[in-house]
């Protein structure tokens, strides 16, 4: 069972998608997440890609997020999260889009579409074998200020030519990448301890 932690849609129960192809976001990763985000959430365009159940998106438009893009390539996760938002009430802050996450990304830079933040779950293997980070760059969706998150297990290190790599947080085999739009030199600011983002 998915519930919503904080904000207008608390305690809500989202709906999970009976497929093992799709993980989503434990409870205290959302909340450690969403603890470091803060007040950026507040009014911003946000996308959950490789979304699931849509969890991570609703809960942001929970704490005040203006819209949420949901890119799910998996068409019974789509019908969920489209489902999740009808629980909410949301359906008029959230587009669902089921496709191929690169192919989306490449619509949404087409349409010139630009957010404040991105949140990335994708399949661990994937970083292996694609650089997602490389078509939000060439696709110009990440706005300059904005902030991109990639959860991600500690034997797959995401790319660091793409985007300026700002903060780490650590929790254990999982692990929080921080972007930053502005510019693409590799610098890590910071290294946190997850338990110690949930204080």
């Amino acid at each position: 069972m998915i519930r919503i932690i904080g904000g207008r849609f608390k305690g809500r129960k989202l709906k999970m998608v009976p497929s093992e192809e799709v993980r989503p976001l434990p409870a205290r990763l959302r909340e450690s997440l969403f603890n470091i985000l803060q007040d950026r959430v507040v009014d911003a365009l946000f996308l959950d890609g490789f979304a699931g159940t849509g969890s991570v998106g609703i809960e942001a438009l929970s704490r005040g997020a203006r819209r949420a893009v949901f890119i799910e390539q998996l068409p019974m996760a789509a019908r969920i999260i489209q489902a999740n938002l009808a629980k909410c009430q949301a359906e008029e802050l959230g587009l669902v889009i089921n496709q191929e996450f690169n192919r989306a990304v490449i619509e949404l830079g087409k349409k010139g579409v630009q957010f404040d933040l991105i949140f990335l779950d994708p399949p661990y293997e994937m970083l292996g074998e694609r650089n997602p980070l490389k078509v939000i760059r060439k696709r110009g969706i990440l706005r300059p200020e904005g902030l991109l998150i990639i959860r991600h297990h500690r034997r797959f290190q995401p790319s660091r030519q793409d985007f300026r790599l700002i903060r780490q947080v650590d929790f254990g085999d999982d692990i929080f990448s921080f972007y930053s739009g502005e510019g693409v030199a590799p610098a890590i600011k910071e290294k946190d301890r997850g338990e110690q983002e949930s204080d």
